[in-house]
């Protein structure tokens, strides 16, 4: 399990920049750049805290991003991620801040 910190405050599933979903998916098949990478569970549509369990600090991270050094068998093996997009409105405002290119 991977440790998040989540600044992306207009995600549903963001309570005290901690995600209250079990799992997310980072997006970014062929990116060589964090930029390139984002968030595909960011959800602005809804205020989901309330329909899951509470923030987690840690939690499953699929990886699309292969590229990426931590990135094993679409799992993410780092110690701790970080999702930025303070001003997010959809996914393709979020970043995986944590990227590194092989």
């Amino acid at each position: 399990m991977t440790s998040l910190g989540c600044n992306v405050t207009n995600c549903g599933y963001n309570e005290d920049r901690c995600c209250c979903r079990t799992e997310i998916e980072v997006m970014g098949t062929k990116a060589e750049e964090k930029d390139c990478t984002c968030c595909g569970s960011f959800d602005s549509g809804c205020d989901c805290r309330n329909s899951v369990s509470g923030p987690k600090e840690s939690l499953y991270v699929h990886c699309e991003a292969s590229n990426c050094i931590y990135n094993e068998d679409f799992v993410c093996s780092a110690d701790r991620i970080d999702i930025q997009g303070a001003s997010a409105n959809n996914a393709g405002q979020t970043i995986c801040a944590s990227f590194t290119c092989k």
